[in-house]
């Protein structure tokens, strides 16, 4: 996928052979000081969530040569870290990350509150507010300060309220055949 500037773009990739690419806390929080590093002064991001097999990102590319530079370095350093800490070899990711444009304004929330359920439809936990590593709890503290660019997706939401309660919809049945 050819990334623009100024696009958007949900960004995913899972472990090689389905493999987790996250075994234990410190690697989340590896992962996200990593990308912070080295991706996020290149794009905002409105949306993530750390699954122990694969990841999701929903952001929107600033300066794309930079970003292009930078998602590789990032995910070039995570690997070789995590390949270290656990003295294994090959490559921990399944290829290149996939990168899906978003280009209606009306599918953002859509596929904000598909990243944030994840891990309740995958069984992790009962509530999805209640994965520590997505990044919809952050929304519910107005004085958390994060990565993530939260303005613009509480008015795509119409607010807190709009965002909280249309993550409570089960988007699964909302999916078409």
């Amino acid at each position: 996928m050819k990334i623009r500037e100024e696009g958007y773009y949900h960004i995913f990739n899972r472990g090689h052979n389905k493999s987790c690419i996250f075994f234990e806390t410190e690697n989340y929080l590896r992962f996200l000081s990593k990308f912070e590093q080295y991706v996020l002064p290149h794009c905002e991001v409105f949306a993530y969530c750390l699954m122990p097999n694969h990841f999701h990102l929903f952001l929107k590319v600033i300066h794309k040569s930079e970003f292009d530079r930078g998602i590789k370095n990032f995910f070039i350093s995570y690997s070789k870290s995590i390949n270290k800490a656990y003295e294994r070899v090959g490559s921990l990711f399944q290829g290149r990350y996939k990168a899906k444009e978003v280009t209606d304004s009306n599918y953002f929330t859509r596929i904000i509150t598909y990243i944030h359920q994840n891990p309740k439809n995958a069984l992790l936990v009962k509530n999805h507010e209640d994965y520590f590593f997505s990044s919809y709890h952050h929304y519910l503290n107005a004085t958390d300060t994060t990565m993530l660019t939260k303005d613009p997706v509480l008015a795509w939401f119409g607010g807190i309220e709009g965002f909280i309660f249309d993550h409570v919809i089960d988007l699964r049945s909302l999916k078409t055949s």
